[in-house]
């Protein structure tokens, strides 16, 4: 079992910037495809940015060029650096694992085996 918890949330202000971590617990950190989704009120889970164990990363568009994630192994952490934030990036965020993917599946919330509690982003504008 696999357990993930997000910190670095809190309340901005539009343009400003955040940082969120994830740490996981387990050995096995490395070989993880690690994600950041997002779920505003009334809307469903959305990516935001994965990395593979390879280090192959996408970001959905909407953030790409704002939003920046990295891993570090040793550490057994992800973070989503957010820069230029926007009133409609107010969401919970959460961080997952996925054991397996593919460079389809990794888009794709269902695959992803662990999940943290969440942490809250409020940009006000």
């Amino acid at each position: 079992q696999v357990q993930l918890v997000e910190s670095g949330g809190g309340l901005v202000q539009a343009g400003g910037s955040l940082r969120l971590s994830c740490t996981a617990s387990g050995r096995t950190f490395s070989s993880y495809t690690m994600g950041w989704f997002r779920q505003a009120p009334g809307k469903q889970r959305e990516l935001v940015a994965v990395i593979s164990s390879g280090g192959l990363i996408r970001y959905r568009d909407s953030v790409n060029g704002r939003f920046t994630i990295s891993r570090d192994n040793a550490k057994n952490t992800v973070s989503l650096q957010m820069n230029s934030l926007k009133s409609e990036n107010t969401a919970v965020y959460y961080c997952a694992a996925a054991i397996q993917t593919t460079i389809l599946t990794m888009f794709s919330s269902r695959t992803y085996d662990y999940w943290g509690q969440g942490t809250q982003v409020t940009v006000s504008s």
